[in-house]
Order: structure tokens, then sequence, then C-alpha cells
């Protein structure tokens, strides 16, 4: 088949399965989110009204924004098929950083901080598309490194920034938002998809999949690196207190089972449309349900909640989600024979026709020897005693 045909029935010309990937499974499971977050609201609004109003409402959309960037960066090098586990860590020493150099300014504070993301998003890149490594692995090895910078710190650190992004949490909310729902509205085109999952493995996971799928990988692991530096600063502007030393890990668990509750499959490429925001809300309302409920939930828990749903989504999503089974093809069943009399289209006879004679075997063994035998003449026919039996008597 041609190749431009292909490039029309598989989803990934060279190794894809045929078909396009389904996103009826994804608009479902979208309901499914978009219900239990109404369900939350109401509950919180049940218990405690000025929960969502006024300045409590804006730090619930700044938190939104600020776990909204952590996920994004997540799902981002999640569905370029390499995800991110160190943005936990990164966000939480982004945090440390703009608490301790707030004072100077906000440029002075967040320019250098996204300078050294950047370059430390690139050196993670270039491990993970020059080694062809998986991704898991070496942002584990990036995130054990930014661990032992976080180990330095010992005391809590306040914040000396003057900033305050509840008086623009209406955009940072909106902005977020937006970010999330056209990122996947883009990445559900067919030829968005198939280059962000390129780096995807189809067949030996230890198998290069070219330099576009190192190129793309390379940008979405930079890019979470820099969004996860953004989620930090939101985190340590919008807290009440000091921001505590810490792994930063509990930011992972939760940010990548937030991304993966919204729909984003943990092999790459699959993910929703509305998904990511709706399931960040919902965390994030629920946390905040629990506050009158006088529950204390903290990250590890919720975190480990969500991916273990996040597994269940992703099953679901990778079972749903891939193009349909192509119907079996038709055996062959030999050369056609003509109808004969008596028979119709479909192969059914009125009168079956007799086989030919000489379709038959024969009967009587072929012998070997040039002077054949008679069948009347065989040994077992006849009446008197053979020769060399006359002598033996």
């Amino acid at each position: 088949m041609p190749a431009a045909v292909l490039e029309h029935v598989f989803d990934d010309p060279a190794h894809g399965e045929p078909g396009r990937d389904r996103i009826a499974v994804h608009v479902l499971w979208e309901f499914v989110l978009l219900a239990a977050l109404v369900a939350v609201t109401w509950l919180l609004w049940r218990e405690d009204a000025d929960a969502l109003r006024g300045g409590s409402l804006k730090t619930l959309l700044v938190d939104v924004a600020a776990l909204g960037l952590l996920a994004l960066a997540a799902g981002l090098s999640m569905r370029a098929g390499a995800v991110n586990l160190a943005v936990g860590p990164v966000a939480l020493a982004a945090a440390l950083h703009f608490a301790e150099q707030g004072d100077r300014g906000m440029r002075e504070a967040l320019l250098p901080a996204l300078a050294i993301a950047a370059a430390a998003g690139l050196a993670l890149a270039l491990a993970v598309v020059v080694l062809h490594v998986p991704g898991w692995a070496a942002s584990l090895a990036g995130a054990a490194g930014v661990i032992v910078y976080l180990e330095r710190r010992s005391v809590p650190v306040a914040v000396q920034s003057d900033y305050d992004p509840r008086r623009n949490a209406l955009y940072l909310f909106v902005g977020f938002a937006a970010v999330a729902v056209l990122g996947g509205l883009f990445a559900a085109m067919m030829p968005v998809r198939r280059l962000i999952g390129r780096f995807r493995p189809v067949a030996d996971p230890a198998r290069r999949r070219g330099a576009v799928a190192a190129t793309v990988t390379a940008l979405a692991l930079v890019g979470s690196t820099v969004l996860a530096t953004l989620g930090g600063v939101l985190i340590a502007a919008n807290g009440d207190g000091a921001v505590a030393p810490g792994t930063g890990l509990d930011w992972t668990v939760l940010a990548v089972g937030t991304v993966m509750l919204g729909g984003t499959s943990a092999y790459g490429r699959r993910g929703g449309i509305f998904g990511t925001m709706l399931a960040v809300c919902l965390v994030v309302m629920f946390l905040a349900w629990t506050v009158p409920q006088g529950w204390s939930i903290g990250r590890w828990a919720l975190g480990g909640a969500t991916l273990g749903a996040g597994l269940l989504v992703t099953r679901l999503v990778e079972t749903f989600g891939r193009p349909r089974p192509a119907p079996p093809a038709a055996v062959a069943q030999g050369p056609a024979r003509p109808l004969r009399d008596g028979a119709t289209s479909g192969g059914w006879g009125m009168t079956p026709a007799p086989e030919p004679a000489d379709t038959w075997p024969s009967v009587l063994p072929v012998r070997q020897n040039d002077t054949p035998v008679e069948a009347w003449e065989a040994p077992r026919w006849e009446s008197e005693p053979r020769r060399w039996d006359a002598d033996e008597r």
C-alpha cells in the first residue's frame, strides 16, 4: 500500500495499529470528572459557603493555577513518552529560591530561576534523547540532584517578596485553563498527537525513534522543567507561612496522579481535552472541602490515591481509546469454480456434480518391475504346492 495512503490509515505509519485513536472514551470520562467536581463544589458550598467567596475564592483559584502548572509539566512530558519525575523537587527548589530572593524584585528573582530551570531541563533532555534512556529513570536521577540542594536547607524560609498572586487570581486561572484546553485540542489532532508522541516505544523500547522524536521530546522536557518552576513560584507566593524544605517528591506524585486522573495515558500520546483542567479543579476543591470536615490529608496520601485511580484510567484509555480492531481478513478459498446447472450464486447446488473419474486413486498397487504379474497368478491363488515347498518336504 502506498505511504500516502498509510498516513491516513495508521496513526503511526511505521508501527501503528490500523485506524485512528478514539476520543469518545475521553469525552465520557470528562463528563464523569465534571459531575464529581460539581458534587464536591456543592458539598463545600453547603459546609462553608464563605470558602467560595472573596479572598478565599481567589486563594482557591491561585491554588488551581499552581497545581495546574505542575500538572501541565507532568502531562507535557508524559504525552511525549518521557515522564519528568523531577517536577516536584524543581518546584520546591523554585519556591525556596523565590522565598529567599523575592525581596530583590519579581524580575530579579524569577529570571535566574527560569534560566537555571531551562539549563537543567536541557541537560535532562540530552541525557534522555542522546543516551536514549527512559525519561522516568533520567528524571529520577535529576530529582536526586535537586534533593541534594534541598537538603541543605534545614529550616523553613519565610517569603521575602510582597508579590500577591491573589490580585491576579482570575487571570492566572483563566491562563492555566486556556493552556490546558487548547493543548488538549491541538493534541487531539492526529498529526500533532503523532508528532508529540513519536518517542513512545512501539516495539523494542531501546530502539531509537529518530531525530524528530528526539527533538520534540527534548523540547517537552525543557518546557516541563520551566512550567514546574513557575508552579513553585506560585506555591510560595500563595502560601500563608514559610516554605518548608523537603524532597518535593510528594508534589511529583500529586502532579502525575492528577494528570493521569484527567485521562492522560501513562504510556504517552493519548490524552483528553478538558480532563487535566477538571482533575486539577477536583483535587483542589476536595482539599478545600476537607478543611471544614476537620480532616488532615497530606499530599502523599492524596497523591497516592490519585495515582492509583489514574492507573485505572490509563487502562481504560488504552483499552477503549485505541483504534477499533480491523475485521479479520477473508480466508482465500482458491480459484472460483464456474456455476453449474442448478447452482446458485451463493454456491448452493441443487444436484451435486460427480467428480472426474481420474481423481480417484487406483485400487491396485503399482508394481515397480518390468514384468507385471496378473492378479490371478499371484501365489495365494495356486492350488499346487510350490517348488521350494516340495523340496523342503
